[in-house]
């Protein structure tokens, strides 16, 4: 008998009818031997309806009170999930954040999970009954509801198969695995059948939206065994999981690209020690994230420097004031911005044991006339910011480039 923990995105239960589905498929994998717990998000578009009518409400509303209401979709879906298995046949108790002891930390909308009592799942599957737990959502030490950011049911339901030592944490979505690059981009994408954490782990950091990045993290540091994979057919999806030899072969196994950045130009600041140090420890002090950085000598004059970095577009209309104000402090007369770019990304296992990766990547970029911006690497993974207008252009060329389509493959 193996434990297995399922999670069932807003499409999979966006009806009755898809609820019902669920259903079917929790009590089919009861029925094959196995302890269930069933872990659902919110039916598609209720979140956004729910945070809509808080701004109508109130301008400025409380976050503590959005994460009230944002939790509500959720639990709507576990009692209607639960429900769904009772009338087709097998027995299932819904149970919420606070009755699980999902307990976080007070960070109202992306609070973190601190400890998972489950002692609540472990009574109801004892009774031979599937416990259906509501995702996104948790209690921190106050008693106050929080939740757990966008994708946070994905962090939930990885958090729960690692506290009650599950077998396998199946992650179903509307597409049926993780795939080497986007297939509306290029139709050439292939599912990967196989991928490590570190992989998983860089491209959803870097854009690829099939599983939170929080989730990888911690299925990473506990061993969790993760099965992406469609709610709507049985068939095999993607295993992400440890390393193994097998893994380390494949030099690059996906291209991501993420649209949400923007790139702030700081011009002729002091060239001196501690001038960086003190522009980013400004950002790092208001919680604003960089990511590429190049700083160089400023045509304005000798003794200036200019320095550019990335940071999150949905972030920048609140870190201009930052940014200006340390800037000016620092001697710089100008920053630009520039909202019309993009990173697109390469990665891969192999490429710790494989020279020449990141100059293949630029030959390709090369060749098709993108200019490169800005670029960082890590051990496995190689980022160029290049024009928004090249990113379909870009992800087809390093797709077919390192070989990772379909006619490839075969």
């Amino acid at each position: 008998m193996a434990l297995v923990v399922q999670k069932f995105g807003g499409t999979s239960v966006g009806s009755i009818d898809r609820i019902r589905n669920v259903a079917r498929r929790a009590i089919a994998a009861q029925k094959a031997g196995n302890d269930v717990v069933v872990i659902v998000s919110a039916m598609s578009g209720e979140t956004n309806r729910l945070l809509g009518l808080a701004h109508e409400a109130s301008k400025l509303p409380e976050a503590r009170e959005m994460d009230v209401i944002a939790s509500t979709g959720e639990q709507v879906s576990a009692a209607l999930t639960a429900m769904a298995i009772h009338a087709e046949g097998g027995q299932a108790r819904s149970l919420l954040g606070h009755q699980v002891k999902i307990l976080t930390d007070g960070a109202f909308t992306k609070a973190r999970i601190k400890t998972i009592e489950g002692s609540k799942i472990f009574s109801t599957l004892k009774k031979g009954q599937i416990a259906v737990v509501a995702g996104f959502q948790g209690v921190d030490e106050h008693g106050d509801i929080t939740t757990l950011g966008r994708g946070g049911s994905d962090t939930t339901a990885v958090a729960v198969a690692a506290a009650i030592g599950a077998d396998a944490c199946e992650i179903y979505t509307d597409v049926d695995g993780v795939y080497t690059t986007d297939p509306n981009i290029c139709p050439s994408a292939r599912k990967i059948n196989r991928i490590s954490y570190e992989e998983m782990l860089e491209l959803a950091s870097l854009g690829a939206k099939v599983l939170q990045i929080r989730s990888v993290e911690i299925a990473m540091k506990y061993g969790v065994p993760v099965h992406v994979r469609t709610s709507f057919s049985d068939a095999e999806g993607t295993w992400v999981t440890g390393e193994d030899k097998s893994l380390e072969d494949v030099v690059v196994a996906g291209v991501a690209y993420d649209k949400n950045e923007a790139r702030v130009h700081v011009v002729g600041v002091d060239d001196k020690p501690g001038v960086v140090a003190e522009l980013f420890g400004s950002m790092a002090e208001k919680n604003f994230s960089v990511d590429m950085i190049i700083q160089n000598v400023s045509k304005t004059a000798q003794d200036r420097a200019d320095v550019t970095f990335t940071l999150a577009k949905t972030d920048l209309a609140r870190a201009k004031p930052a940014i200006e104000e340390v800037a000016k402090r620092l001697g710089s007369n100008e920053v630009r911005y520039d909202e019309e770019v993009v990173k697109v990304s390469i990665v891969g296992l192999g490429m710790r044991s494989h020279a020449g990766i990141a100059a293949r990547m630029f030959r390709i970029l090369a060749e098709e006339g993108i200019n490169i911006q800005a670029i960082s690497t890590s051990e496995i993974k190689v980022s160029c910011l290049i024009h928004a207008k090249y990113t379909e252009l870009a992800v087809r060329a390093l797709h077919d480039g390192f070989g990772l389509s379909k006619e490839a493959s075969a």
